[in-house]
């Protein structure tokens, strides 16, 4: 005897049977397939399929000698033809199907390696929070500075993409040959952390320690003098490295010549090597400038400061840009003399990283 265990009144519908293991749809057709009929999948049949495939998969290391894909990307096209070429032929789909059921996904580098960490690291870093929230607290400026990558300038291909008329994309070079640049482009951005403003200084020559300098100088004449005219000290975070490194003695001779202009001592705290993402100017303000001209070709120094100019944020980030033609040299030395004329305090907490350099008495 047969007995339905679903029956749906609508005409039409399909109906089940089941009996004795032997499943039977519209048995009016004879359609017959007994419960786990039908073609095996391959890594059933072929244990050893699976096992391969692990191992193909756990050879991470490029030029291991006994791996046979230690030059080529591990595609699914590219894993089927060697499980194929060692006697085991299968299709991509399938070892698709098999990674996945062996718990792998298609996924990118993730930068979390840091190297090394510095044994003061973590001091340095709370040492920096409280000398910004003390001078916060005061009503002084706090400025994050570093330097944006070089860009090519002219027609040259920028990652990203941009609203365009369908079928129209703006055409480029198919080369990035810095011959065929108008130029180079080296923006240096001073970011106010307390009122979310920003100067970038775009450079076209070099970038040295006097360049920026002349950064941080343009953005007190340009922005940080009519905000802070009260202002008795500024504060500076700064990487420990490039152009504002804390071992380069240009770097702190041309801070004490604005330090002499200004009339106010300038305290500069560096970040720790390798915690230059902690510094507030890349992801408040580098990251926008390269979201607003993603897509965008650098054609001419306008087009660089207008982009630069025009990003905004929503919580209210506004920027100026300008532009340095100024010519800066590169491998000016600071002699002995020079140096112990700078009036410089290091500070006690780790002072080749934290120093204050006070204005000169002016004769």
């Amino acid at each position: 005897m047969i007995r339905s265990t679903r029956e749906r009144s609508d005409s039409g519908a399909e109906r089940r049977w089941l009996k004795g293991g032997v499943k039977l749809v519209n048995p009016g057709e004879g359609r017959v397939r007994r419960v786990g009929g039908g073609r095996k999948k391959i890594e059933g049949v072929d244990p050893g399929v699976r096992d391969l495939l692990a191992k193909i998969l756990e050879e991470t290391t490029a030029g291991d000698p006994m791996s046979q894909l230690r030059w080529t990307s591990k595609s699914t096209r590219t894993m089927a033809e060697e499980l194929t070429r060692l006697g085991h032929p299968v299709s991509w789909v399938t070892v698709a199907r098999c990674v996945e059921d062996m718990g792998y996904s298609l996924q990118a580098n993730r930068k979390t390696k840091e190297g090394p960490q510095h044994a003061d690291r973590d001091a340095q870093l709370r040492y920096i929070d409280r000398q910004v929230k003390a001078l916060l607290g005061t009503g002084d400026p706090v400025i994050s500075v570093d330097a944006k990558k070089k860009e090519l300038v002219g027609p040259f291909k920028n990652g990203g993409r941009t609203w365009r008329p369908k079928g129209k994309p703006q055409k480029v070079n198919t080369k990035d040959f810095p011959s065929l640049a108008q130029g180079k482009a080296l923006p240096y951005g001073v970011y106010d952390t307390g009122q979310n403003r920003a100067v970038v200084n775009v450079g076209v020559t070099h970038e040295t320690a006097e360049f920026a300098v002349e950064s941080i100088r343009r953005w007190w004449k340009l922005d940080g003098r009519k905000r802070y005219p009260a202002a008795g000290r500024l504060l500076i975070c700064a990487d420990a490295g490039g152009s504002n490194g804390n071992r380069r003695r240009a770097w702190k001779l041309n801070l004490q010549q604005m330090a002499d202009q200004i009339g106010m001592p300038i305290t500069v705290c560096h970040y720790p090597p390798g915690t230059s993402k902690w510094n507030k100017i890349e992801h408040r303000l580098f990251s926008f400038i390269s979201l607003n001209w993603r897509g965008q070709p650098l054609l001419n120094y306008e087009t660089i400061i207008n982009l630069i100019g025009g990003t905004k944020t929503r919580t209210g980030l506004k920027v100026k840009a300008v532009l340095d033609t100024n010519e800066y040299e590169t491998g000016i030395k600071v002699s002995d003399e020079q140096f112990e004329e700078i009036q410089i305090r290091r500070h006690k907490v780790h002072p080749a990283w934290n120093y204050t350099i006070s204005p000169r008495q002016q004769k």
